[in-house]
């Protein structure tokens, strides 16, 4: 097995289509890893993700900021420190608190993931 060892901060972010302030950087690739890729999303201050589903499965770490954070039918705020399980196919969006941006760790499962945004 090789290994890879990046900065994160040579990573280039893209912004997002869906949603208002929403960039990702891809930390590992799914062709650079064998099960997961692993992403980061910021979402700046004033952004949000809309509602939307997946069709895998999203373990998300939160780095930084705080958001309103709809999964289901629950919402709750989510901020640094927190660890989220989104199982595929369920809804869930973001939303932004406060004036900074909310960044978090988002790995899914290596295939193909097909996204639907709800409104």
């Amino acid at each position: 097995m090789m290994y890879l060892h990046k900065q994160i901060d040579s990573i280039k972010a893209t912004e997002q289509k869906a949603g208002k302030g929403v960039s990702m950087k891809m930390l590992l690739s799914a062709e650079e890893s064998p099960n997961f890729a692993m992403r980061n999303f910021i979402i700046d201050a004033g952004g949000y993700m809309p509602l939307h589903t997946n069709s895998v499965e999203h373990e998300q770490y939160v780095l930084s900021g705080c958001a309103i954070v709809q999964v289901g039918e629950k919402t709750f705020e989510a901020n640094a420190g927190d660890i989220l399980l989104i199982p595929a196919g369920i809804s869930h969006s973001y939303k932004t608190l406060g004036e900074n941006p909310y960044s978090f760790l988002c790995l899914v499962p290596k295939g193909e993931d097909c996204i639907t945004i709800i409104d």
